[in-house]
């Protein structure tokens, strides 16, 4: 599988990326796959090989770099009860400087350096997102509805809040068809209503159901949260949307 580590010219610098895409050439749909909060690292670029072996190139970018390249903290082989907490207390000042206008101005960037790529065929674009990326995907998707024709999110975090500019209130702007892949305790059951009630009035092709037995990161092999049934319905969920969305397969 080809992968290539690259740095994506942005408005306050340069941010570095990985990319996987398919060994036989030619030029395929693009994917922008935001992290979680943890970072860029081995098991997203795994899920990046997974992805790109169904046919697509797709770029993972370090949504962190203004603090430096991935890894930013010493990551452990294993994230369990026992690293956890302190481990995102060094991450989560990072999670909170990634305010909604520098991600969206970030997300120009990445849309820009992704479509350019002569990898990439034209058309519509995905984005997936997990964790805090869920959240960005939606805003990406809302910003830019002439280009990405799908949105996925996976233990989304920060869909429903009280913020005027909170990702279920952007849903008028969407074009995209969404699927979300909750955690049982990512969104109380109101939030759910509230979601469904703002994608449905919006008219926005979608689905959101929560995935049995998950826990908040469930698809994060490198976790304690892992799930594998979880993390195969995420497959059976995502590669679907995909071919139909982006024409491919």
């Amino acid at each position: 599988m080809p992968t290539a580590n690259l740095q994506i010219p942005t408005a306050d610098g340069s941010a570095d990326a990985f990319a996987a895409f398919p060994e036989h050439g030619g030029q395929h749909p693009g994917v922008l796959l935001y992290m979680d909060a943890i970072g860029l690292r081995p098991v997203l670029k795994e899920m990046a090989r997974e992805l790109a072996g169904h046919g697509y190139y797709v770029l993972v970018p370090n949504l962190f770099y203004r603090y430096g390249p991935a890894p930013m903290v010493e990551l452990p082989e294993f994230i369990g009860q026992e690293n956890r907490v302190e481990l995102f207390g060094q991450l989560m000042p990072m999670v909170d400087a990634l305010t909604p206008e520098l991600a969206l101005r970030d997300a120009e960037a990445y849309l820009a350096f992704l479509t350019s790529r002569p990898e990439v065929s034209a058309g519509p674009v995905g984005v997936v997102g997990y964790c805090m990326g869920g959240g960005l995907a939606m805003r990406t998707a809302a910003a830019h509805p002439e280009l990405v024709a799908a949105v996925a999110g996976f233990h989304p975090g920060g869909l429903v809040t009280d913020a005027p500019d909170s990702p279920h209130r952007l849903a008028p702007k969407l074009t995209a068809e969404v699927h979300l892949g909750l955690a049982e305790h990512d969104l109380t059951p109101e939030g759910i209503a509230e979601l469904g009630q703002a994608l449905d009035a919006a008219g926005v092709d979608h689905s959101c159901e929560i995935y049995p037995g998950t826990l908040h990161g469930f698809t994060m092999a490198d976790t304690a949260a892992f799930n594998p049934d979880g993390t195969q319905r995420h497959w059976d969920r995502l590669l679907p949307l995909l071919a139909r969305t982006l024409g491919h397969g």
